[in-house]
C-alpha cells in the first residue's frame, strides 16, 4: 500500500516537474522573442533613415521630391489684388449666363476720380480672373459717366505711366488693355492728352508698341 502510495507520489512530483519545465521553457522563449523585437526596434530607430526623419538636414530642404520646382509658389498680392480684396474698390464681379457685368455699390457718377480711375488704370497689368476683367471694365465705366473729362484732365500726369507700363507689358492681353483704356481716355479728354504724349511714347515704348501694333490693328482702326 505504502508502495503505491509512493509512486503515486513520484508520477505527480515528475508531472509537476515537466509542467514547470514547460513553463519555464516557454518564458524563455518569450524573453528570448522579446529580446529579439526590442533589439531590432532599437536597430530601426538607430538607423541613418530614421535619424534622418528625426533630425532633418539642411540639405533635405532641397530634396526634389519634397520640393516641386514647377509648382506654384507662394507670392505676395499685387496692390489692385489687395485693395479688390479688401472692399477698397467699390464694384463687384456679377457672373451673367451669357457675359460678366459690374455691380457698383453706388452710382458711379457719385465716385471720385482720385485715386479710383488710377488704381483701375495699374489693374489693367493683371493677368488674372477677376481682376482683369474689373479693371479694364471698371476704367471705361467710369469715364462713361457725366463730368468725367473734368475729373479725368487733372489726373493726367499721374495716368499716363500707368497706362504706359501697360503698353510696354510682355504680355499681350495686358498690352490690349491698356491700348483700349488710352484710347477711351484719348476720346475723354481730347486735346488735353498731346501735352503727356511725350511721356507715353519714348523711343523705347514707341519701338514695343510697333511691335505689337500690327497683332492688334482691329483695335486701332
Amino acid at each position: 500500500m505504502q508502495k503505491s502510495e509512493c509512486h503515486g507520489g513520484v508520477q505527480l512530483r515528475n508531472r509537476g516537474a515537466d509542467n514547470c519545465d514547460q513553463r519555464t521553457s516557454s518564458s524563455i522563449q518569450i524573453k528570448h522573442r522579446t529580446t529579439v523585437q526590442q533589439g531590432k526596434s532599437s536597430s530601426s530607430t538607430s538607423s541613418p533613415e530614421s535619424t534622418r526623419k528625426f533630425h532633418p538636414r539642411p540639405s533635405d530642404k532641397l530634396n526634389p521630391k519634397t520640393i516641386n520646382p514647377f509648382g506654384e509658389q507662394s507670392r505676395a498680392p499685387s496692390a489692385f489684388e489687395a485693395i479688390y480684396s479688401k472692399g477698397g474698390i467699390p464694384c463687384r464681379l456679377v457672373h451673367g449666363s451669357v457675359k460678366h457685368r459690374l455691380q457698383w455699390e453706388c452710382p458711379p457718377e457719385n465716385l471720385p476720380f482720385d485715386p479710383l480711375l488710377i488704381t483701375l488704370a495699374e489693374g489693367l497689368r493683371e493677368t488674372k480672373h477677376p481682376y482683369t476683367f474689373v479693371s479694364k471694365e471698371g476704367f471705361r465705366e467710369l469715364l462713361l459717366v457725366q463730368g468725367a473729362p473734368e475729373k479725368a484732365v487733372p489726373l493726367l500726369p499721374r495716368l499716363v505711366p500707368v497706362l504706359k507700363a501697360a503698353l510696354v507689358h510682355l504680355d499681350d492681353d495686358v498690352f490690349a488693355r491698356g491700348l483700349n483704356a488710352l484710347m477711351q481716355l484719348s476720346v475723354v479728354v481730347g486735346p488735353s492728352l498731346n501735352d503727356h504724349l511725350k511721356h507715353l511714347l519714348t523711343s523705347g515704348s514707341l519701338i514695343i508698341i510697333k511691335s505689337k501694333i500690327p497683332t492688334y490693328c482691329s483695335i486701332c482702326c
